[in-house]
């Protein structure tokens, strides 16, 4: 429930789309939700994560552009500056020998250091082509299979590369919850 809630403003940007073929009123309607999604959030856990902060950000600013000028690139551009973001959260961390991903999940899973950070890179370069994904897609074809990728092509190559990543690592966790059984 959580996961389909993060993706809540996506849909609702996608469904507005899809009713009224406006790409300005989807804006409209992904802005608010977001909004809405972050004040939720802080009432809830108190405290909305980095990440959430930057969506929250990136969907005002470059939403807020979209509108203003009447121009979808903006918000076409949103996916791409926000995975390249991550990208380059995650490497930093890592150069910085501090894993912003085992920061992140590392309270639940316990795996080596080395797998540690071979997922952050794997997250990495995941991210960045996700990023040039996106902007050729924006670049070389119509708002509507845009948008579609939006939805279904950029979240699917997600949670497939995540339920790549469990496999990587599930003999890891089965090692650990062995130990943790001794």
């Amino acid at each position: 429930m959580k996961a389909v809630f993060e993706f809540l403003v996506v849909i609702l940007f996608f469904a507005t789309y899809a009713l009224t073929k406006n790409i300005i009123f989807a804006t409209e309607v992904a802005i608010i939700a977001g909004i809405i999604q972050a004040a939720w959030c802080l009432f809830k856990y108190r405290r909305l994560q980095t990440m959430q902060w930057v969506s929250l950000l990136l969907v005002v600013v470059m939403g807020g552009a979209t509108i203003i000028f009447k121009d979808p690139r903006f918000i076409k551009w949103k996916p791409t500056i926000l995975f390249w973001f991550m990208a380059i959260g995650l490497l930093g961390s890592q150069i910085c020998n501090k894993n912003a991903l085992k920061s992140t999940i590392g309270k639940e899973i316990m795996l080596p250091e080395t797998i540690w950070r071979k997922l952050t890179y794997a997250w990495v370069i995941c991210l960045l082509c996700l990023g040039a994904l996106n902007l050729w897609v924006f670049l070389n074809f119509s708002e509507q299979i845009w948008v579609n990728y939006k939805l279904f092509g950029s979240i699917t190559i997600i949670v497939l590369f995540t339920i790549g990543q469990s496999i990587y690592i599930s003999p890891y966790i089965k090692t650990n919850i062995k130990k943790d059984e001794l």
